[in-house]
C-alpha cells in the first residue's frame, strides 16, 4: 500500500456542476409549471360554470313560475375547484334583458393564485353566451381572447 486512503464524497468542481444542471432544468421548468396550473385552474373555473348551470336549470325546472325566488349556488357550486383552496367564486348575477334569465360569473379570489390572470372572470349565461372581462370591469375580451380562456390556454 502507498498509504493514500480512497476519499468519498465530491468535489467542489461536480457540485458547482450539478447545481448548474439544476438550475438550468429550474429556469425551463417552472415557468412550465405555473402555466399548467394556471391552464388547470381556468379549466376549474370553466368546469365550475358549467355545473352551476346544470344546478340553475334544475332549481328553475322545480320552481313554480310565481314563486319569484331569486336564484342562488348551493354549498360546492359556489367555488372553483371545489375542494383545497378556492382560486374563483362563483355567483349567481341578476336578470337582465341580454342574459336570458340569469348569468353566473366565476371571479378570481384575490389574494390569490389567479388574481392577476389575463383571463379575469368567466361569465355564462342562460343562453349559452360564455365570455371573460377583467375582474372589476364589465367590459368583455375579445372573442378569440374569450375563447382561448374557455379552452385552458388563456
Amino acid at each position: 500500500m502507498n498509504g493514500r486512503k480512497n476519499k468519498k464524497g465530491f468535489s467542489l468542481l461536480e457540485l458547482v456542476i450539478a447545481l448548474g444542471v439544476a438550475a438550468i432544468i429550474a429556469t425551463f421548468a417552472i415557468p412550465t409549471y405555473r402555466t399548467h396550473v394556471a391552464k388547470a385552474h381556468r379549466l376549474d373555473a370553466a368546469s365550475a360554470l358549467t355545473r352551476a348551470v346544470q344546478f340553475v336549470e334544475t332549481t328553475r325546472l322545480a320552481q313554480t313560475s310565481e314563486s319569484g325566488e331569486t336564484l342562488t349556488l348551493g354549498a360546492g357550486f359556489d367555488r372553483a375547484p371545489p375542494s383545497g383552496t378556492a382560486a374563483y367564486s362563483v355567483a349567481v348575477l341578476p336578470e337582465s334583458p341580454t342574459n336570458g334569465g340569469y348569468a353566473i360569473e366565476a371571479v378570481p379570489v384575490a389574494p390569490g393564485a389567479m388574481q392577476d390572470d389575463a383571463c379575469g372572470a368567466f361569465v355564462i349565461d342562460a343562453t349559452g353566451l360564455r365570455w371573460n372581462h377583467p375582474p372589476g370591469s364589465t367590459t368583455p375580451l375579445d372573442a378569440a381572447q374569450s375563447t382561448s380562456c374557455w379552452a385552458g390556454k388563456g
